[in-house]
């Protein structure tokens, strides 16, 4: 499949990397806009377009999502698929319609438990002693897209923020992996939708 990557963290860099490992092809990459960073404030790349440039795959930073100009340089790499992990934006419909496998979000918590922003801190914050990964089929609303895979994790007891993130993130690369198996395979149903009850 030809497949469009939307990220920006290190949270999202191991599952871009799932995806340069496999047969499918990144025909493009989308990240945020270079930000400063540092004590002298220099302009800095995010993870994922470091990677994304060393691997030789094209990279899009736009300031805005919703732009005619976006959309159409989204249908130039024409996706089969796009698949999201922690972009840092909601995308707007025309973007989620236009692969004919829709686009997929690597969301860091078991929906439909702690939609939005900072799943793993809320997670941790709150005395949570599981948390996990979900694959989901994205649509408009906030993490309300159909489940189509799940994997759990305990948090440990004594396990920082960044520890716990970066085993996250690794988890929702072999989550990814699995789930891109089965839609090649033709068995990714949705288990549920995370719309909140």
């Amino acid at each position: 499949m030809r497949i469009v990557f939307f990220g920006t963290p290190d949270f999202a860099v191991p599952s871009l990397q799932v995806l340069l490992a496999s047969d499918d092809q990144v025909v493009g990459v989308v990240c945020q806009p270079d930000r400063p960073a540092g004590r002298g404030q220099h302009l800095s790349a995010p993870p994922v377009k470091v990677v994304a440039v060393q691997a030789g795959v094209p990279v899009l930073q736009p300031d805005k999502v919703r732009t005619a100009a976006f959309l159409d340089a989204l249908r130039q790499w024409a996706p089969d698929l796009i698949v999201v992990a922690a972009y840092g934006r909601i995308l707007p419909k025309p973007v989620l319609d236009l692969p004919p496998h829709g686009c997929i979000n690597v969301h860091a918590s078991l929906l439909p438990k702690y939609r939005g922003a900072a799943p793993i801190q809320w997670a941790m914050l709150r005395g949570e002693v599981e948390t996990g990964v979900t694959i989901m089929q994205m649509n408009e609303g906030m993490d309300t897209g159909d489940i189509r895979l799940q994997r759990a994790t305990p948090i440990g007891a004594d396990e920082t923020y960044g520890v716990l993130q970066a085993r996250l993130a690794v988890l929702g690369a072999e989550a990814l992996r699995a789930a891109l198996t089965s839609l090649k395979a033709g068995t990714l149903r949705a288990c549920r939708n995370a719309t909140p009850t």
